[in-house]
Parts: C-alpha cells; sequence; structure tokens
C-alpha cells in the first residue's frame, strides 16, 4: 500500500522538488521513529508541516497523500485526515470558538488535521475569537505532539505574514512544503489528464497550443483550478454543438471547439 500511494505522488504532474521533500519527510521521520524505539536521540520527532503555494497547486491532494504515507510507515495511529478552514472552527459567541477547535482536533487526533487557508484564522489584532481558536491549537499541538500531525496551508505571503505574528505556530512547525506554479505545459497536461479521464478525443496538438495561448493571456493563474475551467468552458461550447446534431460524436472536440476557446 505504500508503494500504491509513493507512486501516486509521483504520478502527480510537475512539483517536482515537492516530491523530492515529501520523501525525505517521510524518510526521516520513520529513521526517527526506529531511533526513538531503539532508546536512540533523535532530532525531534515533530510532524507538524506548512503547505505553501497558490491556488490550484495540489495542496491538498498532496496532504491527503502525505497522510496514507505515514500511516503506511506506522508514524500515525489511524488512517484519518480531517480538512477544517475558518468557518469550521470560529464561533459566533465567546467560548464557542474553543468548543468548536477542540472537536476538530480530537477529531484529528492520531492522524492528521489539514488547516486550508491559515491565515485567515485571525483577521487583525482585534480578531479575539481567531485568537481564542489559534491558542486552543497551540495547546494541542504541544500536548500531543506525538500524536497527531497538523499542517497549516496557504498563500506564501499570507502565510508568512500569518505566521510573524504568531511566533508560537512559528515555533511549533519544522518543516515546510514549498508548492510551485504549474508551467504552461504542466497546465495543458493536467487539462489532458482530465479529458482523457472522461473518455473525451481530441487532437492533442491543438488543444496543447490554444491551452498555453490561453494561460499566456490570462490574469487567473489559479493553476489546477484554472484549466478544470478552461475544460468545462470548452466542453459547454462542444454541448451547444452536438446538442444542435445528434449525429455528432458526443466524445469528440473538434477544431470549431477549441476555435471557439480561442475566440473567448
Amino acid at each position: 500500500m505504500f508503494q500504491l500511494f509513493l507512486e501516486r505522488l509521483e504520478e502527480m504532474i510537475g512539483l517536482e522538488n515537492l516530491k523530492s521533500e515529501v520523501k525525505e519527510f517521510i524518510a526521516i521521520s520513520k529513521m526517527n521513529k526506529i531511533r526513538k524505539e531503539k532508546g536512540f536521540a533523535t532530532s525531534g520527532f515533530n510532524l507538524h508541516s506548512l503547505f505553501l503555494g497558490n491556488p490550484g497547486t495540489g495542496k491538498t491532494t498532496v496532504a491527503r497523500i502525505v497522510a496514507e504515507l505515514l500511516y503506511q510507515k506506522g508514524l500515525i495511529a489511524t488512517n484519518k485526515l480531517i480538512e477544517v478552514s475558518r468557518g469550521d472552527l470560529i464561533g459566533g459567541y465567546q467560548g464557542q470558538t474553543a468548543i468548536k477547535t477542540r472537536e476538530h482536533l480530537h477529531a484529528a487526533l492520531g492522524g492528521v488535521l489539514f488547516i486550508d487557508e491559515a491565515y485567515s484564522l485571525k483577521h487583525g489584532s482585534g480578531d479575539n475569537f481567531g485568537q481564542e481558536a489559534i491558542d486552543e491549537i497551540l495547546k494541542f499541538m504541544e500536548d500531543h505532539r506525538r500524536d497527531m500531525v497538523v499542517i497549516f496551508a496557504g498563500y506564501h505571503k499570507e502565510m508568512a505574514e500569518f505566521l510573524e505574528t504568531n511566533s508560537g505556530l512559528k515555533s511549533r512547525i519544522p518543516t515546510t512544503f514549498d508548492f510551485e506554479d504549474y508551467s504552461p505545459d504542466e497546465i495543458a497536461q493536467i487539462g489532458e489528464f482530465i479529458l482523457q479521464g472522461q473518455g473525451y478525443q481530441y487532437d492533442v496538438e491543438s488543444y496543447r497550443a490554444v491551452v498555453k495561448e490561453a494561460y499566456a493571456t490570462t490574469d487567473d493563474h489559479s493553476n489546477g483550478r484554472w484549466i478544470r475551467n478552461f475544460n468545462q468552458k470548452l466542453l459547454a461550447h462542444m454541448s451547444r454543438r452536438v446538442t444542435k446534431d445528434e449525429s455528432s460524436d458526443f466524445n469528440t472536440i473538434t477544431s470549431e471547439d477549441l476555435e471557439k476557446m480561442r475566440e473567448a
């Protein structure tokens, strides 16, 4: 099973540096666990991590794979990943935030807690509810640093500012993973992977050319999200065409469909 999830990581398009970092992270963590069990000194056995990158760069997908790898190597006790964001943790009145936050922390005990857009936990110095959530997380991370993994995910700039105002968090997160933006070629590969998975036929070179041309001119660089939206619009053009002529092949994206995307 471990090899299966390692292969899933390798199959992800791009992210070559990140893949190496994840494998190194797992290997070092396993070594530390073995050394600790044998009574040797370790460099610290804390798996809390930062996942930094722009939208659509695969942070959530990689977190799920990392959770599986950690479980398969015996580094966490249970095979689970709990995903939360500010809305899941912040309450509507004083005291409710601590209760909600503790509920999610306990749910993730033994596994992985993935906090998406973690920088949004606190909106300015006057956000008492946000501070309440952070205080609960800090205490739980300290009390259960051997029993769970917390992954804080978000954009580089916002997370850097967030951590500068929360030294307690910064000191408790030893590992950072950087998720690079995809290149235009990688964006096209992701788009092809999606279409092929849905059984569509298309001219590869024409598709790649239109995708890269569109990505070069867009202001929306949300990576995987952008190409999913691109494909959705492409299939909308195709659906309008084929529903007018039901003799058309419902599985083939034509040059006409691609040209519509170029015009758009």
